[in-house]
């Protein structure tokens, strides 16, 4: 099954309508750009930043040359801020959101306690940043808050 067509560098879910535009939290399409290019972004930097500057990470491409490129200027813009500069984190490789060939138990349970269906097939079906959306939304310590959302809109 392809994965569905939508722009994964800067598509920006209904889920996270209220801070599209002002920016006040890291959208999901950046926070899959910083794991692919190994950043760790605190939400004090990306805060630190101009809403013009923030509009830019969100709209930045996604290819390796590009991702290269996004943290070579994260690393400048945020060297002088208070929180110091960026750090470095492994490159996302096999994430369970990279994998469309396997549904990760956690997502498949947190479906599961929800009453949704979630199968194989489909989860291959969806693009990278909806597995990525979706396995970020469902991990252990995060508060689930648009998890709920985030299944109606991607699985709808």
């Amino acid at each position: 099954m392809s994965e569905r067509v939508i722009d994964q560098a800067r598509h920006c879910f209904a889920f996270e309508q209220d801070f599209i535009g002002n920016w006040r939290c890291i959208p999901l399409c950046v926070r899959r750009k910083l794991d692919l290019s190994g950043v760790k972004l605190k939400l004090n930097h990306w805060l630190g930043l101009s809403q013009q500057q923030r509009q830019e990470l969100v709209d930045w491409a996604d290819d390796p040359k590009a991702l290269d490129l996004f943290r070579d200027h994260l690393r400048l813009c945020t060297a002088a801020m208070a929180d110091g500069m960026v750090t470095d984190l492994p490159v996302a490789i096999a994430e369970p959101w990279q994998c469309p060939d396997q549904l990760p138990d956690l997502l498949l349970e947190a479906a599961q306690r929800r009453r949704i269906p979630l199968v194989l097939d489909r989860w291959a079906g969806l693009s990278e940043l909806e597995r990525f959306a979706l396995c970020k939304l469902a991990r252990p310590g995060h508060d689930h808050h648009n998890l709920e959302a985030a299944f109606s809109e991607v699985l709808a």
